[in-house]
């Protein structure tokens, strides 16, 4: 863009948002209210802040204990299961004694983002002191809730990042003129997520705060996954938030022109009470957080003694350099992790969009002498489960590359997978129903035996039957016992396929990690519509697994925006133990019931040399890759006596064992099918944002 350009965009903004624009002194005296109107008093008086035991807090004394200068200690959990998230954060939120330092990119006024909010509050007022940093275009719906939380207590201080034309919520307008005048500004954003106990246990993953992180929404939910780290690395972790914390990107919310003008017009206004839409689920978490013995059967029992563990973050000097190579620390280290591969990489990543870099990583990771050359495998969306149908555009532009040069086995996830770690029963809703295949499909068949008992399992119940008893909130039909054919219709009756895509209270456009669309129509931020009816699933998990033996977990999708935008961070974790229990929970997601394949598609009788030299000549082009025929497709697993287990595409028996599902399987044929292809053909430029 010309600099005259600029300098109009600018002068428009200015012009557009100059009546909302607070002085120094005005953005002084704000602050000032605030500082007057917060509470002082305290609800304990105990020198530990009236904190509530927690196992997953011991996990840090027992670290600690067991710790030398020489040879650290730590335990990890892994959390898969969006509920047992949720219920650690609550848990390790009350134990808290001295600090609790929150740094997230999305948080949401829905069900869990007001629990957490709630119990944060709760922590500040018993004496601990909370510090949350949001990234700015996703922090909290409205001025007033801000406002509100500004003067809430004197232990509480929230900070956004990065706020856009100095405001914390931004319109339209104001967006596309931001984008005009400060387009690198305005992409850098704080990806990091950590939650940080009394400098002790930390929390990092890829989950923000918000309902569809922890299953807690009716129509789509994330599969995603943190850890639980507890020892002597969450000190590197309390260091890394200080420097967000402190940084003056890291703005004081009464210090923004609209929540600033809020407080001088209108006074500190009182932070209402939590409304719920499911109280009950929000009741029993509460209640469950509470519960020693539960929270160590689900959770301390199973985290695992590890040694050494690395937290590596993107500081905000990334943002500083403008992204220069040099400070993008994660993106540095988990390149060099991969390219120390000798027999495995197994990847895990939402939207598979590599950078330029990456990419290369790839290609000469795969021109090794065959014997040095480790296996690459890769679980991703499909178009079916993805919140983010331009990135799975370009992914498919691209899979001939993945499959070819880079050597990749590519698995996609399915929308409704048959066994995922998923409690369908907090949803309230319900997934189809599956053949004896694992495939959707066919009547829903209810007996006796599916819903006697009052102790099973919901994880062990067909998903279409987990809401049968616990987890429907009252008011709810429930599934009662009655032919299958009368089962069927009253299931599509309850959930009709529109109820799932087209909602008359859609996402804001806020609430998406996924940018290239975030200011889009309805339409546009939405999933696919699918054939079927249902909740659905999208993978969400962003981790990685190196020959057995180093597991990693973080917030970086490996893709442009992590490398040259975004900070992110990870933690690294060199243990045989851990690394194999994070590769079974990422090879649980690509078992057959689970996800797709992706493998090159059978070659044309006559010509295919051609069609393969013309498809690959039109890949090249960043815009305008017409050719129809592409490279590879998705394929399905047939078991029987021949193909007793499931194979990869480079296996020779590969193709008996396997049938071709086509291209976008489970997708409804209409306007985001072609809109898929339109970008496929020319949204190659929009790569480094996405």
């Amino acid at each position: 863009m010309s600099r005259q350009l600029q300098w109009a965009a600018m002068v428009l903004a200015l012009a557009v948002s100059g009546c909302a624009s607070l002085s120094h002194a005005e953005r002084d005296r704000a602050s000032a209210m605030v500082v007057a109107a917060r509470p002082t008093q305290l609800d304990c008086d105990r020198e530990d802040a009236c904190a509530q035991p927690s196992p997953l807090r011991q996990l840090a004394s027992r670290a600690f204990a067991e710790s030398t200068a020489q040879a650290p200690r730590h335990y990890a959990l892994i959390l898969d299961v969006g509920p047992d998230a949720l219920l650690a954060r609550i848990n390790l939120i009350r134990s808290a004694t001295t600090a609790i330092d929150l740094q997230t990119y999305i948080f949401d006024e829905d069900d869990a983002g007001r629990l957490v909010m709630d119990e944060l509050l709760a922590a500040a007022r018993r004496g601990v002191r909370v510090r949350v940093l949001i990234d700015q275009l996703s922090a909290l719906k409205h001025v007033d809730t801000l406002a509100a939380l500004a003067a809430a207590h004197s232990n509480f201080e929230l900070r956004l990042y990065s706020p856009v034309l100095g405001r914390a919520q931004t319109s339209y307008p104001q967006y596309a003129l931001a984008a005009a005048c400060c387009w690198n500004k305005l992409n850098q954003r704080m990806h990091t997520k950590l939650l940080l106990i009394d400098g002790a246990v930390g929390i990092t993953g890829g989950r923000n705060y918000q309902d569809d992180y922890y299953d807690w929404d009716n129509e789509y939910n994330f599969r995603d996954r943190d850890l639980l780290v507890a020892g002597p690395v969450a000190h590197v972790m309390g260091e890394d938030f200080s420097l967000f914390w402190n940084d003056r990107r890291s703005v004081p919310v009464e210090r923004l022109n609209d929540v600033g003008h809020r407080l001088l017009h209108g006074g500190v206004p009182a932070l209402p009470a939590a409304v719920y839409e499911r109280p009950q689920r929000a009741q029993a978490m509460r209640r469950d957080a509470a519960d020693t013995a539960l929270v160590t059967q689900r959770l301390a029992q199973r985290a695992l003694l590890v040694g050494d563990v690395r937290y590596i973050s993107d500081t905000p000097e990334k943002h500083h350099s403008n992204g220069a190579d040099q400070q993008a620390v994660a993106s540095g280290s988990l390149r060099e992790l991969i390219e120390s591969a000798r027999k495995e990489v197994l990847l895990q990543t939402p939207y598979l969009v590599l950078s330029d870099a990456a990419q290369e990583m790839f290609r000469q990771l795969h021109q090794r002498p065959r014997e040095e050359r480790p296996r690459v495998i890769v679980s991703t969306n499909s178009l079916a489960a993805t919140d983010a149908f331009i990135a799975y555009a370009l992914s498919y532009k691209y899979k001939r590359r993945y499959l070819r040069e880079f050597g990749f086995n590519i698995f996609e996830y399915k929308p409704f997978p048959r066994d995922a770690p998923i409690d369908v029963a907090t949803t309230g809703a319900t997934l189809p129903a599956f053949d004896d295949a694992g495939s959707v499909g066919g009547d829903v068949v209810l007996d006796a035996s599916d819903l006697d008992g009052t102790d099973a399992d919901p994880m062990s119940l067909e998903p279409a039957l987990a809401l049968a008893g616990e987890g429907i909130e009252p008011g709810q039909p429930e599934i009662e016992a009655v032919s299958p054919q009368q089962a069927h219709r009253e299931l599509r009756e309850r959930y009709d396929r529109r109820s799932a895509v087209e909602r008359e209270q859609y996402r804001r456009a806020l609430s998406r990690e996924y940018t290239a669309l975030r200011y889009g129509s309805r339409k546009a931020n939405q999933p696919v519509p699918l054939e079927r009816a249902g909740v659905r699933i999208g993978m969400h998990a962003k981790s990685m697994v190196i020959d057995e033996r180093i597991g990693v977990v973080g917030t970086h999708n490996f893709d442009p925006r992590g490398d040259h935008y975004n900070t992110e961070s990870a933690v690294v974790i060199e243990d045989p133990a851990f690394a194999r229990a994070l590769a079974q929970s990422i090879r649980r997601d690509m078992e057959p019931g689970n996800s797709w394949v992706i493998a090159r598609r059978d070659k044309p009788p006559v010509f295919s040399g051609l069609d393969y030299s013309i498809g690959k000549m039109f890949e090249a082009m960043p815009i305008f890759d017409l050719w129809p025929m592409r490279y590879a497709t998705s394929y399905e697993f047939v078991p029987g006596p021949e193909c007793p287990q499931p194979l990869l595409p480079s296996d020779p028996g590969f193709r008996a064992c396997y049938q071709p599902v086509g291209d976008f399987p489970e997708v409804s044929v209409g306007p985001k099918a072609i809109t898929t292809r339109i970008f496929t053909a020319f949204g190659a430029g929009l790569a480094p944002i996405l």
